[in-house]
């Protein structure tokens, strides 16, 4: 079956342009994570959507970086103009995508915060979004 515009539910790119990606699946709404690593890598907390891995189509490979932040999970980035796009654990069966890489139109909200004990201390969460102290299953990717 070929697939036409209409089976993309959201599109985004890296800040040059290099790597554009292309979502044909259910994306989960979008979720604060306030980790150090979350936070180191985007210099507040990290804001991501998720999607199942094969409802990703990525382009630009050759740019896409991953970077192995542990034993577990890797950052995908573009090499060329450092922007974060995308996050993958081994143990799970789809990608998190950064919503600052999405472009307009993909009707996400922020839905909730995860690891809050280990926020920043300059900022406090005040938006009276559900707030957990890691990540929990039932944050998962909804089924297509």
């Amino acid at each position: 079956m070929m697939e036409t515009k209409s089976d993309v539910r959201a599109t985004g790119a890296c800040l040059c342009g290099a790597v554009r990606y292309w979502v044909r699946g259910p994306l989960r709404e979008v979720i604060a994570c306030h980790c150090s690593q979350c936070r180191r890598m985007s210099g507040h907390h990290a804001a991501a959507t998720a999607t199942a891995r094969d409802a990703l189509e990525v382009t630009g490979e050759e740019a896409l970086t991953w970077f192995w932040a542990s034993s577990e999970a890797r950052r995908g980035f573009c090499a060329i103009c450092g922007s974060t796009l995308f996050w993958e654990a081994n143990s799970r069966d789809y990608t998190a995508i950064y919503a600052g890489s999405l472009d307009p139109g993909a009707g996400l909200t922020l839905a909730a915060h995860i690891f809050v004990g280990d926020k920043g201390d300059y900022y406090e969460i005040t938006d009276k979004l559900p707030q957990s102290e890691g990540y929990s299953r039932d944050m998962q990717v909804p089924e297509a």
